[in-house]
Formats: C-alpha cells, sequence, structure tokens
C-alpha cells in the first residue's frame, strides 16, 4: 500500500465483533430505553451511518456516554467470544515485517482491545488510541500522527463505518474501507476512499489486488 503509517480501527475491522456488540447492543437498548437492533433489517441498516442509526432506534444522545461505558463492560464480559477475523494475524505480522507502522484508533477499550489481540499481536502495535467517543476518533487521530511525526500523505486509515471514512476525510489522511465489516462496502464506496480491501488478503498483496478508488 505505500503507506508508512496504518491506523486500523478495530471492531469489524480487525475482530469480528459483530455477533457479541448486537447481544450487547440489545441489553443496552432494554436498560436505557431505546429500541433493540431489528435482526429483519439488518442488510438495510448496514447502509446508514452512526448518527441515522442512532436516530432510528431512538438512542437519547444524552445517554451515550453511559450507553458507551455500559457497552464497553458488557463487552469485556462476553470477549470470549470475539476473535481476529482468519488471516488478520498473519496479515498484521506482514505488514510489521515490511517495516509498516501499525497503530490502533478505536471505540472499544483498550483492555478489550488487548486481551482479544493478545500479547504477541498486540506488540505488533505502537500506539493505542482507545475509549473513543463515538465521534470522537479525530482527536485521538491527531495524537497518534503528533507521537509518530508520520507525514500523513504517507499514512492511511482502515476502516469498516462511514464514520471511519468521514473522519479520515476530517484528519487530512488517505482511507482504506474494508468489505468485511459493519457497513455494506457499496456504502463505504461512496465516501470515495483511496482503496478498497474486499478480502483479508487484500491488506498484504500488491496494490493491484485491491481496489483503488
Amino acid at each position: 500500500m505505500n503507506r508508512k503509517l496504518i491506523i486500523f480501527d478495530f471492531d469489524g475491522t480487525l475482530a469480528d465483533t459483530l455477533p457479541v456488540f448486537l447481544q450487547v447492543f440489545d441489553d443496552a437498548a432494554d436498560k436505557y430505553g431505546f429500541k433493540r437492533f431489528d435482526p429483519s433489517r439488518r442488510q438495510a441498516l448496514r447502509d446508514l451511518d452512526a448518527r441515522q442509526l442512532m436516530a432510528l432506534h431512538q438512542v437519547p444522545l444524552w445517554k451515550l456516554p453511559a450507553i458507551a461505558n455500559f457497552m464497553r463492560a458488557s463487552m469485556g464480559r462476553n470477549i470470549d467470544g470475539i476473535r481476529l477475523f482468519g488471516g488478520m494475524e498473519e496479515a498484521l505480522r506482514t505488514l510489521k515485517a515490511q517495516g509498516v507502522q501499525l497503530t490502533i484508533v478505536s471505540s472499544n477499550s483498550r483492555s478489550n482491545v488487548l486481551t482479544i489481540l493478545g500479547p504477541e499481536i498486540s506488540a505488533l502495535f505502537s500506539q493505542f488510541e482507545c475509549g473513543a467517543s463515538l465521534f470522537g476518533k479525530l482527536p485521538k487521530i491527531r495524537k497518534v500522527l503528533a507521537t509518530t511525526g508520520v507525514p500523513r500523505e504517507d499514512v492511511m486509515l482502515i476502516g469498516d463505518e462511514i464514520r471511519d471514512a468521514r473522519v479520515s476525510a476530517e484528519a487530512g489522511i488517505a482511507f482504506g474501507a474494508v468489505a468485511w465489516g459493519f457497513n455494506n462496502i457499496d456504502a463505504l464506496i461512496a465516501e470515495q476512499p483511496q482503496q478498497v480491501f474486499r478480502q483479508v488478503a487484500d491488506l498484504i498483496e500488491a496494490p493491484a489486488a485491491s481496489t483503488t478508488v
């Protein structure tokens, strides 16, 4: 990918957290009084951004910090059911061996991220900026950029959500969209990513193996 620094999103990008997330989402809905996730509309919901999802489920914005803390804690209690996507460990090791600096910016908690990765894979990353609010990744990304000193033109954020695409644009860095996460790939392509990765192996294959937009 010819990038010196990759900032990875975690949930839905590195780790398959969706099944646990959906359960935790419903638990939070019951506790904080908003609508549960509708399984019959799952594919349609994957075209929506985070703000649209919150509006549809009538999530009270003033409760977001409490909801986020509850969901992180609940996910931690169900962490045994979460794994990295198939082939991801190999991809990360290969990128590291190629001299790419790897970091993570996530809304999930640092403890959850480190537990799911395990000590060996965690050691591949130079920086973890976790616990971001739903729309609070920008300060975390700026902190990574300041700490690493890598020019923005040599940086790519790789993620699975529309909000990842938009925060990349705000930060002035490239966005790489993955096809295996929450948002449908067509919804992500509409955000004009610099690269599209349709399978995990595309992360380490020649740039021609992924779709450059």
